[in-house]
């Protein structure tokens, strides 16, 4: 359980928040790249961290990102022509480049538009497009070097991506996604105990060496975050051997969840506010292995149009229609009753409400990740607000030297060492 006070620290991510200053020391995932891919097309609203920006890739195929409102009478930008090498705004013309330059303004005197032009600068921020995402320095001072994450390690590898925006807070997502003891129930109809040597996945759900529901829990503190390990008895060789699921935390935003022998798999939680986040799930590794963002979207019931919002990304599923719920099907043996292993995640993270209450939930001894995180974050939190670095900022620290793990493996296994032999080159 936390204080008040501590859930507060863990949970508030806006500009003037310990957390939110936190997040701002990193490179923020602000958006998918494909809703900014065509040149002169339709520009995005991007939320992030209390904050509203406007997302467009120009003629020349360059990306911008801007505060949302234009600095002259404040209307949206993302109404606006993107046109020419610029953004202009609805209201009275005036147009700015991806840097933010003023380069027209049709409502003053040919005469003095140069001149006034010169003296107008629209916030304009730093971006980078890597691994399916539109990434921008949200914080202060000059940017950082761009340090590639490990779900996209290098240019050859598949990245599939679902994004679905929740009405909830950031941090009982992120708990989700670090749990691992749930699989075990919510997901037991998708994630099946198979006598399979290592954990496997077809289109149709995902297949582990285990039937243990109740796995033992050890962690440990990264430079980064932290790491731990559900450790669970095997269908095979209980005797001599442990199956070993690996789940990184990488503060401030993702976790690395254990892949399976076609592809691995990471989530990232982006903060809208205090009450709203984008949750993205991805597939990465292997193109000829890991499924296409097409395919990825089918199988976990993500596909915009039908299970998500094509323009605002919500959910369909909804705790006024019980997440489109099958008792029926229930009755037949279906766990859940809810199609899609982040459909069923997504339903208990809503069901909590906008802000979990932390100062009444109890917690057991497979929640060990989960007192891990709320510990690292409010500390990181504290930290920040002191004056100190964030946590996960240090330029030493290498995002694609880091791995999941899974597998059955000798009893005597160190787990702190087994996750390397994951790491993709990059």
């Amino acid at each position: 359980m936390l204080t008040p006070q501590e859930n507060e620290l863990l949970t508030h991510v806006m500009p003037t928040d310990p957390m939110g200053k936190l997040m701002r020391q990193h490179w923020t995932p602000v958006c998918l790249l494909e809703e900014v891919k065509e040149c002169d097309g339709t520009p995005a609203l991007v939320e992030a961290l209390g904050s509203r920006y406007v997302a467009f890739r120009d003629t020349e195929g360059r990306v911008g990102l801007l505060d949302e409102l234009c600095p002259h009478r404040l209307a949206s930008l993302v109404m606006g022509r993107n046109e020419d090498c610029g953004i202009r705004c609805l209201y009275h013309g005036w147009k700015f480049d991806v840097e933010g330059n003023a380069v027209a303004m049709a409502s003053e005197p040919p005469e003095a538009e140069k001149s006034m032009c010169s003296k107008v600068k629209h916030k304009a921020y730093k971006t980078v497009e890597w691994g399916g995402f539109l990434w921008a320095w949200l914080g202060e001072g000059d940017a950082p070097e761009f340090k590639k994450p490990a779900f996209a390690p290098n240019e050859d590898v598949q990245v599939s991506i679902l994004k679905i925006r929740l009405p909830c807070n950031w941090a009982q997502v992120l708990e989700g996604q670090i749990d691992s003891a749930h699989s075990s129930s919510l997901h037991s109809s998708d994630m099946v105990p198979a006598k399979v040597e290592s954990a496997a996945a077809d289109d149709q759900g995902w297949y582990r060496p285990s039937t243990d529901k109740s796995p033992r829990m050890q962690s440990a503190k990264t430079d980064y975050g932290f790491h731990y390990a559900a450790i669970r008895r095997p269908i095979a060789n209980a005797a001599t051997h442990d199956y070993i699921r690996i789940t990184q935390y990488v503060a401030p935003y993702y976790a690395l969840i254990p892949p399976n022998t076609s592809y691995n798999v990471a989530a990232v939680i982006v903060p809208i506010d205090n009450e709203n986040c984008n949750f993205h799930f991805i597939a990465w590794g292997n193109p000829e292995t890991t499924p296409d963002t097409t395919a990825w979207r089918e199988f976990a019931r993500a596909v915009p149009g039908v299970d998500v919002d094509p323009i605002t990304w919500a959910t369909v599923g909804n705790m006024e229609n019980r997440f489109r719920q099958d008792r029926v099907k229930m009755k037949e043996g279906d766990f859940t009753g809810i199609a899609g292993i982040p459909n069923q995640d997504i339903a208990m993270w809503v069901s909590m409400g906008k802000i979990v209450n932390r100062t009444d939930d109890i917690l057991g001894s497979s929640d060990l990740a989960i007192v891990e995180f709320r510990r690292t974050m409010v500390e990181a939190a504290q930290k920040v607000a002191d004056g100190e670095p964030a946590i996960g900022s240090a330029p030493s620290i290498l995002q694609s030297s880091i791995a999941s793990f899974q597998g059955v493996v000798p009893k005597e296994s160190d787990w702190r060492e087994l996750w390397k032999e994951n790491v993709v080159a990059g």
